[in-house]
């Protein structure tokens, strides 16, 4: 699977930056051949036999042979029958690593200069990207600002269904707008139909003003990759109740998630060897951790361990380049501040270089 990256003509059309886009996305879209390669064959008005037909020919919309029949199956059936579609995931995925990869540097290097991740999503695929979003604080001991999420509908839509949101267009681009997305940032739009006029919209306008972008979808040939520098692909075909992307989309999303964040924070040398050293250890639990961290990483027993912790004001990494270079806190918070927090070059005395 190679780079898809969406065509820009350098024409602003209220606020969104795409070629063959005319700036809707709703009822009166147009989408041309540019944003929708066969995959939508010559249908080029706004109408809304043209929505229907768009989702007509996406996969994730389509019937799903091997649940033919759904209703009539037993519960060991049905589990196994979801099971069964499942193991597709991951080879879904594998097929976007490159794609994946890109996103993952870029995400580090943004974060790296000071900038932001902000995820766009609605519905199940904007509860995911706010799950990620909320995840990095504790597991990396990011600041709150540095990962975000828009959703549509607003937060009240993570545990309400206000799916009629992400229809508007102007909705997604006024939300993305109040974030003030600027070049040192990267914009991620998060669609399983790859379709969803809000996040297109979002996605398009942070990208016209100059932010990085990238998408996560799981249908070729949709809108969401005229809008993004680059679109990740998750192909996991039609679902098991059809049209329900909260399974087997949502788990692919899911995924790639978890590999753009977990690889952005190794980049940047959060993680020391496997080891989550930039733990943000605000309960027993997580201090526990950063006390068998140490012990693992620096192979010392738990009272050194734990005393070490204390005297570097319980910070993880300032404890593990005390130890593994053998100098004082100043001396490790000076290195740390020198590798833009990247423990391992904090230890050898060095810089990050992305």
């Amino acid at each position: 699977m190679g780079l898809m990256a969406g065509s820009w003509d350098g024409e602003i059309c209220q606020g969104c930056l795409i070629s063959g886009y005319n700036g809707k996305l709703g009822t009166d879209a147009m989408l041309t051949s540019t944003m929708m390669p066969e995959a939508v064959g010559s249908h080029k008005n706004g109408t809304g036999n043209d929505q229907a037909s768009i989702l007509e020919h996406l996969i994730t919309e389509s019937p799903n042979e091997a649940s033919q029949g759904f209703d009539t199956k037993s519960a060991l059936e049905i589990a196994r029958i979801i099971n069964h579609e499942d193991a597709k995931i991951a080879g879904a995925v594998k097929k976007a690593i490159p794609e994946i990869a890109q996103v993952i540097d870029q995400v580090a290097r943004c974060l790296r200069d000071g900038g932001r991740l902000i995820y766009v999503g609605a519905g199940s695929s904007g509860r995911i990207a706010a799950l990620d979003s909320s995840e990095c604080p504790p597991t990396y001991s990011t600041a709150p600002g540095q990962v975000q999420y828009i959703m549509a509908g607003g937060p009240k839509a993570l545990a309400s269904a206000v799916e009629v949101n992400e229809d508007s267009e102007e909705l997604g681009q006024r939300d993305i707008a109040r974030r003030r997305p600027t070049r040192k940032d990267i914009v991620i739009g998060v669609s399983a139909s790859g379709r969803t006029p809000y996040v297109v919209a979002a996605t398009a306008y942070a990208r016209a003003r100059g932010a990085h972008t990238a998408a996560v979808t799981c249908n070729h040939g949709t809108p969401i990759e005229g809008a993004a520098e680059i679109t990740i692909v998750a192909e996991v075909g039609p679902e098991v109740i059809s049209g329900s992307t909260r399974m087997k989309a949502g788990s692919a999303q899911k995924m790639v998630l978890n590999m753009i964040t977990t690889g952005a924070m190794t980049r940047l040398g959060y993680v020391y060897e496997n080891l989550m050293v930039n733990v943000h250890m605000q309960n027993s639990k997580l201090v526990e951790r950063g006390i068998r961290i140490l012990m693992s990483a620096c192979h010392i027993d738990r009272e050194t361990a734990v005393q070490t912790i204390k005297s570097a004001g319980r910070s993880v990494p300032v404890a593990l380049v005390m130890l593994k270079a053998k100098v004082d806190k100043p001396e490790a918070v000076r290195r740390l501040a020198k590798s833009d927090g990247n423990v391992r070059l904090a230890i050898e005395d060095n810089v990050l270089e992305l």
